[in-house]
């Protein structure tokens, strides 16, 4: 939801050049192999390792596209057991990266890049973590906004300045209030 909302209704208003970073949820929360949320963090992770392998090829501009399908084909579809070679073919990337999904290599820079995002807010938290220069120039990150349905128009822009605002300030940490609803995606992207 995040991701579409910075993407669909900030971006351009904003002016933003997005590097996305991979933050894994097998590594963060380190699932028991028994537990029933092993399997579903094991494979989004084996997807981070795909994504990675884009990024290695020089293709950093690439890396949206195919993290667009296969959040659209897990949250839209409800699929999760697609092939990720569809996923790479469909986007145009070469479905030769889906080997990387079973090669533990990657799994060293995935930390590394999530481990940068999450120096900056803290292990207390997961994903979205937004980071960004501060109007100082210190790069500040924050975990969120955790939202149930994408703003729209000037509320997506106020959400952004507030957030903004708020990480431009010193001793500013934390807003939080109880989630009551299941996130609502929408339309199928395009």
């Amino acid at each position: 939801m995040t991701a579409r909302w910075v993407v669909d209704e900030v971006a351009a208003e904003r002016d933003l050049s997005i590097t996305w970073q991979p933050i894994s949820l097998l590594f963060k929360n380190e699932p028991p192999q028994d537990s029933p949320y092993y399997e579903s963090t094991a494979a989004t992770h084996k997807m981070l390792r795909v994504m990675e392998s884009v990024r290695a090829a020089g293709q950093e501009d690439r890396v949206f596209d195919l993290y667009w399908e296969l959040a659209t084909r897990i949250h839209h579809d409800g699929d999760r057991d697609f092939d990720v070679k569809d996923a790479l073919l469909q986007v145009g990337l070469d479905d030769a990266h889906s080997v990387a999904g079973e090669d533990d290599s990657w799994d060293a820079v995935i930390r590394e890049r999530m481990d940068a995002g999450l120096a900056l807010v803290g292990t207390d938290v997961g994903t979205p973590i937004i980071a960004w220069d501060r109007t100082d120039g210190e790069r500040v990150g924050l975990f969120g906004p955790v939202i149930t349905r994408v703003p729209k128009g000037e509320d997506a822009l106020k959400l952004w300045d507030a957030m903004m605002t708020m990480g431009d300030i010193d001793g500013f940490w934390e807003l939080k209030k109880t989630r009551t609803e299941r996130p609502e995606f929408g339309e199928r992207p395009t």
